[in-house]
């Protein structure tokens, strides 16, 4: 019997997916848990629909990606520190410190955890970071590092 699983059922299938059940499997454990729907051509329609939408959501947010990617890259991003006398910067530039002073300098949103920076800053000069920004879609940002 194909069923369509309504949520991700581990060593079966995952969400929306059309798989081939046997017919007790589904009709005593899936159908009675609402973990699955049969496959009728109604219920197909509605997937493809659904599926649709998905997907016009997803390039949605796949442009809008590239658009604060093109705004990214012709930033650069000032951060003043407190430094030493040999350049060396008390502390260091986080991932969380550039998210901030991005959306405050410039109002880009981006989550800190999608700031791609091997380790913590901790010299003063000119860098470049990169940023993922969702489905392959990665922005370079130019960040100058100054002293107080």
């Amino acid at each position: 019997m194909k069923v369509i699983l309504l949520q991700d059922i581990k060593n079966v299938g995952k969400r929306d997916e059309v798989i081939n059940a046997n017919d007790g499997y589904a009709r005593n454990y899936l159908f009675p848990k609402k973990l699955a729907i049969e496959a009728t051509k109604e219920n197909m329609t509605k997937l493809e629909a659904k599926q649709k939408v998905a997907q016009n959501q997803k390039l949605l947010e796949i442009e809008e990606a590239k658009k604060i990617a093109e705004k990214i890259k012709v930033i650069t991003l000032d951060i003043t520190v407190k430094a030493g006398e040999n350049g060396k910067i008390f502390g260091g530039v986080t991932s969380k410190e550039i998210a901030e002073e991005l959306e405050k300098q410039h109002k880009i949103a981006v989550d800190k955890k999608k700031i791609n920076l091997k380790e913590t800053v901790k010299t003063i000069g000119a860098f470049t970071v990169e940023i993922k920004l969702g489905d392959g879609v990665v922005g370079s940002l130019k960040i100058n590092i100054k002293p107080e």
